[in-house]
């Protein structure tokens, strides 16, 4: 019988996470190198998948235990009825899914290398964010947790809201969005996780900590924190007033898409499960690399015994 760890699934049942943002059905080409020019690039494997942001962060709150509902829009179309297809059979709720007339559902060709870095080519069709989904206070009291991305920032804001004001985790996936997303949704969040790529957006450096700095000063409600890819994670610890680095597991990338998206719902997890916060970033940055190991975006994400496995030599910072 294997010793307690501090990742094991809490008591009562699984907790209960909603998702809002993207919902993609994704082209993933596998190739030797990255395109230089133009010309003809040959992939030598590929794989469609009903993916996104939200979406892929969903599927990692259900491969790791917990329960998953998603709200994002697709149009009526067949590439629509594929994404709700393949999500739902993926074990994510997708009750909450909005169909727009009108509009076309998203859709994105990537290039995987051999390093596993990515190319991505995404289309949103901005009818499909038009309409703000309607839902009630009764609707996220069901919930033990909110993630939102940046996909959606009308109804994003008003989920975040809605569960910050009943005292649940309202998380908020800080990538990359056009100017000004951030600043909108950042007041209504109780943590915020960014990108380093969207961090240095913000703030006009390439230092992490500096970053984390910088973005705490200016979110100071929030628990802050900087993913930085295989450098682990910067966050700002509030109890000391200092920034700590969170180190990850040494892994060999296959394909990093949706890695910081399975970060991101693993977090999500781990906070509605009362996981302190260090705990919760370790556990996040762990599923994270696991994903990268394997070629198929959120395909990759981990089960929560394979996270507990390698979380075994370093449980605690």
């Amino acid at each position: 019988m294997s010793a307690p760890s501090i990742f094991d699934p809490p008591s009562g049942g699984p907790r209960h996470v909603l998702c809002v943002g993207a919902a993609v059905l994704d082209t993933l080409f596998r190739v030797r190198a990255l395109p230089q020019g133009q010309g003809k690039v040959l992939p030598y494997d590929m794989l469609q998948i009903a993916e996104g942001m939200a979406s892929s962060a969903a599927y990692a709150v259900v491969r790791l235990g917990g329960r998953a509902s998603l709200w994002g829009a697709v149009g009526h179309d067949e590439t629509g009825n594929r994404i709700i297809r393949d999500l739902k059979g993926d074990g994510i709720n997708v009750d909450g899914m909005l169909r727009v007339d009108g509009a076309r559902s998203a859709v994105s060709t990537i290039l995987v290398d051999d390093e596993g870095e990515r190319l991505i080519v995404p289309f949103y069709d901005p009818k499909l964010h038009h309409t703000v989904k309607e839902f009630t206070a009764a609707d996220i009291a069901a919930f033990d947790a909110v993630l939102i991305d940046v996909r959606w920032p009308a109804l994003a804001r008003q989920v975040l809201k809605a569960a910050r004001a009943m005292g649940k985790p309202a998380i908020l996936d800080g990538d990359v969005a056009p100017d000004g997303i951030i600043e909108q949704l950042a007041p209504e969040a109780t943590h915020i996780i960014f990108s380093e790529p969207a961090a240095e957006r913000l703030t006009g450096t390439d230092d992490v900590s500096e970053m984390v700095q910088q973005l705490k000063q200016r979110f100071d409600h929030a628990f802050i924190c900087v993913t930085a890819g295989a450098a682990g994670s910067h966050r700002f610890d509030d109890d000391t007033g200092k920034v700590q680095h969170c180190p990850t597991i040494s892994i060999k990338a296959v394909d990093t898409l949706a890695a910081g998206d399975i970060f991101h719902g693993a977090f999500a997890l781990a906070i509605a499960e009362g996981m302190a916060a260090e705990d919760a970033i370790r556990f996040s940055s762990i599923a994270a690399a696991i994903k990268c190991e394997l070629f198929g975006g959120r395909a990759g994400a981990p089960r929560r015994v394979d996270v507990i496995k390698r979380s075994e030599p370093l449980q605690r910072f």
